[in-house]
């Protein structure tokens, strides 16, 4: 897996139309490889505490939008879970 965040790659792959660049599923599609290159840096950076906090608030937006997603379409939450290999 590559650590770069490469967005429009990403959101093309989440999209749910033509348009389609802040829906919940883009959102957090995004905030995963972001979540997932700063744990990268983190594994070499052990003190990087403003990054840490950074992580934190990331994960915790994330959850809020997962969240939402389960309460508003319950098939979609599973697809994304799966689709970015999350667990719940």
């Amino acid at each position: 897996m590559t650590t770069t965040v490469i967005k429009p790659d990403i959101i093309a792959e989440y999209k749910t139309h033509a348009k389609d660049t802040g829906s919940s599923e883009v959102q957090v599609a995004l905030l995963t490889a972001r979540i997932n290159h700063l744990t990268e840096h983190l594994r070499t950076h052990r003190k990087d505490f403003h990054s840490r906090r950074g992580l934190l608030q990331m994960a915790s937006r994330r959850r809020k939008l997962l969240d939402y997603l389960k309460k508003h379409n319950l098939a979609k939450y599973n697809e994304m879970l799966q689709k970015l290999s999350l667990r719940k």
